[in-house]
């Protein structure tokens, strides 16, 4: 089971501890711009990163608006992540509330 996280809340949980950070969106947007320290997840590289990524960090799964993000976290929530968030309102929020904080 997943849940759902706020941008303000990602930003609190980030300065308390490491998070992991999975991006779901196009190879292009991300390297448009991304959140810090993310890493762009798809098909060619998941079952690599669920081999090999700590399931106990905290896991946040960001997309465009927060829509795929939802079915991709659950997708990793069954892979025994023990704590794994949707970015509600997705890059498009953080870029607007956090706009300093984007990675090209």
């Amino acid at each position: 089971m997943f849940e759902h996280i706020s941008v303000q809340q990602l930003a609190d949980l980030k300065s308390k501890q490491a998070v992991n950070i999975v991006d779901i969106r196009d190879g292009q947007s991300f390297a448009a711009g991304h959140i810090p320290h993310a890493t762009l997840l798809n098909n060619d590289n998941v079952a690599q990163f669920v081999a090999s990524a700590d399931k106990n960090t905290p896991l946040v799964v960001c997309c465009y608006h927060g829509n795929s993000s939802q079915g991709a976290a659950q997708y990793l929530s069954e892979q025994e992540f023990k704590q794994v968030y949707s970015l509600d309102g997705g890059f498009e929020v953080w870029k607007v509330s956090q706009p300093n904080d984007i990675e090209v």
